[in-house]
């Protein structure tokens, strides 16, 4: 007896329609020339008060986006900061981002040093405690965090950057995967950030009369699905393969 599904199936072969069958006979096909440059890495957001993307009469603005959303770049998919999010940590670099003062430069880092830089031994600290170059620029810590979102059954890849003050969370972070035992044949070892799932979500901070929304970082357990490890630790070795090749190793 035929299930929904191959009834289906058959329906869209009898009318001439691709099928499921056809589309993974045929992956990849067509991204035979498409490298890591050529794709963008969708950002997940953290979006506060003064987001584009939370102001209704501004220019970048999302329907529904609130402060203390995430924000997918990419998809433009939002999440709910409060009730959070499952992701899976799978990639981890320290970087040294270099930005001009807001409204004096292009919006993005006019440079990306690597971990082991020793670009902060020509800097200074500022009034504000930035460390300056001496052109003027200042030099942001920003660690870099490749995650994998699962919502339901549905993933996607993403970059959580975290600097300033939120680099406390990543530290407590990168402290929690690496407290996490097993015991193994050889003994005790230390499993893959990426055999365990955590959930994110946003907490509002005040202080000196400013408001902001920072990171929350929760473990939720070990993922038990194969094919969900399997995707993680694919898409770790994509990124461990592009940073060697960008000199980007720390």
């Amino acid at each position: 007896m035929e299930t929904r599904s191959e009834k289906q199936v058959v329906k869209k072969e009898e009318a001439g329609l691709p099928s499921n069958t056809s589309f993974e006979a045929d992956a990849k096909l067509g991204f035979e020339n498409v490298d890591q440059e050529s794709v963008a890495l969708p950002i997940l957001k953290l979006l506060q008060n003064g987001s584009g993307e939370a102001q209704r009469k501004h220019s970048n603005y999302v329907e529904g986006a609130e402060s203390g959303m995430f924000f997918n770049t990419v998809t433009r998919k939002l999440y709910d900061g409060e009730k959070g999010i499952s992701v899976i940590p799978c990639h981890y670099r320290l970087e040294y981002q270099e930005w001009a003062d807001f409204g004096t430069g292009s919006g993005r880092p006019e440079n990306i040093f690597p971990g082991n830089s020793d670009i902060l031994s020509k800097t200074t600290k500022d009034a504000l405690g930035k460390d300056r170059l001496p052109n003027g620029n200042y030099i942001q810590t920003t660690a870099q965090h490749f995650v994998i979102i699962s919502d339901g059954n549905v993933t996607e890849t993403a970059l959580i950057s975290m600097s300033s003050s939120q680099r406390k969370i990543s530290k407590k972070w990168i402290s929690a995967m690496m407290s996490i035992t097993k015991d193994g044949k050889d003994g005790p070892y230390t499993p893959p950030p990426f055999s365990h799932i955590y959930k994110l979500s946003s907490v509002k901070n005040t202080g000196k009369g400013n408001e902001w929304y920072g990171y929350s970082v929760t473990k939720v357990g070990e993922i038990t699905d194969t094919n969900l490890y399997a995707r993680a630790k694919k898409f770790y070795e994509s990124c461990s393969r592009t940073d060697q090749a960008n000199g980007k190793i720390s």
